[in-house]
């Protein structure tokens, strides 16, 4: 799936390309996850103001309303052009003057949704319930601890729940809870402020550092131009069960919480 960085990367390598942009035409092709909310029609004639991100929502702000863009599971985005006919999993076009935007979308979990603008009932029902952006101002330690003071759950699950701190995927959470030194099955409200300043700052740096590698490429992941990420292959314990450690040579050890795989080293995050 997508996390916060190939969304950040994705944004990143079209949002300037596109600013200012008119719309000429938008069509649809299988339905995506939620509806769109409006006539594909209505959003000829807006322009393109400027793409932000929240969480791993791609915000396309128009002169007159807002799109709200999420790649699912497998979804991800191009823009330029000229442009082949769509495909059988392309089912969002976005034809402007300056290029088109397409959602491919094998598996129909991504979604794109109009709003009139960030206070509009559709929009909070997808946005409100996001906690705190990583790489924002907003992150600060204190914040972040309070919030962990407030779960029992796993400090994994919590990371990856999105309410506390959003957009720390399956990859991330693995990497930044190695680097931070913290077992993933301890639980979120047993950690001390002196444990969740390292990993705050290891939740900063290995987004960073994600986002700086061009996001990861597991399966089919692609920013807007095309391009792969690497950082998938500088990973210390993502997908690296029964390998010896980066750090100390133990063996990586594989366990499954959620339904999802988690990499750790007993020795290195021993508590």
């Amino acid at each position: 799936m997508p996390e916060l960085p190939e969304v950040e990367v994705t944004r990143r390598s079209f949002a300037d390309r596109i600013a200012g942009a008119e719309v000429l035409s938008a069509s649809l092709g299988k339905p995506l996850r939620w509806p769109l909310g409006c006539e594909p029609s209505a959003l000829v004639g807006r322009r393109v103001l400027r793409v932000r991100r929240r969480g791993k929502y791609l915000l396309l702000d128009l002169d007159q309303g807002l799109l709200l863009l999420h790649l699912g599971m497998s979804g991800s985005v191009t823009f330029g052009g000229p442009a082949a006919p769509a495909g059988v999993h392309d089912h969002f076009d976005l034809l402007t003057s300056q290029g088109l935007l397409r959602l491919h979308d094998p598996r129909r979990f991504g979604a794109v949704v109009h709003a009139r603008d960030e206070s509009d009932p559709v929009a909070r029902k997808l946005l409100d319930h996001l906690g705190l952006e990583p790489l924002g101002d907003d992150f600060q330690v204190e914040n972040f601890h309070a919030g962990l003071r407030q779960r029992r759950s796993a400090i994994k699950q919590v990371l990856l729940a999105g309410d506390v701190v959003v957009g720390v995927g399956n990859i991330y959470a693995s990497e930044a809870l190695f680097l931070a030194g913290i077992r993933p099955t301890t639980r979120a409200d047993r950690i001390s402020l002196a444990r969740a300043r390292r990993l705050h700052g290891a939740i900063r740096d290995v987004l960073a550092r994600a986002v700086e590698k061009g996001g990861s490429t597991l399966r089919d992941f692609s920013n807007a131009e095309g391009q792969s990420g690497y950082f998938q292959l500088e990973a210390m314990v993502y997908g690296r069960a029964g390998q010896p450690c980066r750090a100390c040579g133990t063996l990586v050890r594989l366990l499954k919480q959620g339904q999802r795989s988690t990499f750790y080293c007993p020795q290195c995050q021993h508590a």
